[in-house]
């Protein structure tokens, strides 16, 4: 499918634009990122407590800050994702020890806070076991016929409908369980004598050592590393070497672009975002390197064309293949960031910025890159069959 048809835009003679706006875009990164003493790494790099916790209505983010801070020492993070009601609430712990018991205390600080079951079970923030020991003996009191099995499936059922849609963690109303199999008015009734909704659900929570923590990061900058030596060896290989490092400096211009967004807009770096930074390593490159072939193709086919304009002629060639590509990629990362939460919001993110940059890098800086060394060393490279092309030169008038 092609979108453009014998295309002639002069992309390479509008690239100082696209240059100047990277260079801006680097600076002012790496400047905030000097300023905030680097970047803003999350629970999983740095060690502590991350809780997800989902609320009935509009969370009270400074109530929950207030709350979490007179019992636990240090900073407390409180990120409010407003279209699910959600709080990611984060504390970061140097000592290991502290971590079992900064959670316990997040916890409890929650119920007392928020809780209101007035010592009943509370059954958004229940496990199965704890919900089966609540229920036999009042069910036994109650005269309803059910052995040990039954009462597990019972409370597999219960915990089913709570964690499912359209609930998600949350009951909006005991009779509401009167829906999942099982649940009879006599077993409902002691339900409702036994068991208390929590106007919150803790969904989820993490809890990672300031040891294990470092050890991620040095494994997360390594294995970027990694794949960019990895990938300058096999252009190198395929192409030449010029091709190799101009893919690369495009890549790691768009990696630290990315990383200069998330310090400016103060976002937090996680594994997730590293994940996202793979991905984009290995989309950019990809990108780059269908650009490069063409220009290779054109190499032998358009011999005595100049450098410039025939790499001009191979990103046109290939614009249609670009803008679907980037257009159908972007679109997906853009529904993960507005729709896809807050636990998705760096991945989508980094997922976003690295899409647009990753594209545009192709274009206006590895394609840049190969010209001017080009034009400096007078060879323009090997032809689709392998052999040097040189760069086509005027013919010298003869002296009569």
């Amino acid at each position: 499918m092609e979108l453009f048809r014998k295309t002639n835009f002069d992309f390479l003679g509008k690239k100082w634009p696209f240059i100047i706006a990277s260079l801006v875009l680097t600076v002012a990164g790496l400047g905030t990122m000097v300023m905030k003493g680097g970047p803003r790494y999350g629970i999983d790099f740095r060690g502590g407590v991350n809780m997800a916790v989902k609320f009935v209505q509009t969370p009270p983010v400074d109530k929950v800050r207030s709350a979490l801070s007179s019992k636990i020492s240090g900073e407390i993070s409180v990120v409010e994702n407003r279209t699910d009601n959600e709080l990611l609430i984060g504390t970061e712990l140097k000592d290991e020890k502290a971590l079992d018991a900064a959670r316990k205390t997040m916890q409890e600080t929650l119920a007392a806070t928020f809780g209101g079951t007035s010592g009943k079970l509370d059954l958004h923030n229940t496990g199965a076991q704890a919900l089966v020991d609540r229920l036999r003996d009042p069910l036994q009191r109650a005269s309803v016929p059910m052995n040990d099995q039954q009462l597990r499936d019972l409370t597999k059922g219960i915990l089913a409908y709570r964690d499912g849609r359209p609930n998600f963690g949350i009951i909006q109303n005991l009779d509401d369980l009167g829906k999942v199999q099982g649940v009879t008015p006599q077993v409902l009734n002691v339900i409702k004598q036994e068991v208390a909704l929590a106007p919150f659900a803790i969904r989820n929570t993490e809890v990672v050592g300031p040891k294990i923590g470092a050890e991620l990061r040095n494994q997360a900058i390594l294995a970027t590393l990694y794949a960019l030596g990895g990938m300058l060896v096999y252009i190198a290989f395929r192409f030449e070497w010029i091709y190799g490092v101009a893919a690369v400096i495009a890549v790691f211009h768009d990696t630290v672009i990315t990383l200069g967004l998330f310090s400016i807009f103060d976002k937090e770096i996680s594994l997730t975002v590293i994940a996202a930074l793979l991905t984009l390593v290995g989309y950019s490159m990809n990108d780059t390197i269908v650009v490069f072939d063409r220009i290779r193709e054109n190499l032998k086919l358009m011999r005595r064309e100049k450098f410039e304009p025939l790499v001009n002629a191979s990103v046109n060639q290939t614009l249609s293949r670009t803008v679907l590509t980037s257009s159908l990629t972007l679109l997906t990362a853009l529904a993960l960031l507005f729709f896809g939460g807050q636990v998705l919001n760096g991945f989508s993110f980094a997922l976003v910025v690295g899409i647009i940059v990753g594209t545009y890098s192709s274009i206006f800086i590895a394609s840049p890159i190969l010209i001017y060394w080009t034009n400096r060393s007078g060879v323009q490279g090997k032809g689709s069959g392998g052999e040097k092309v040189a760069t086509a030169a005027a013919p010298k008038a003869v002296a009569k």
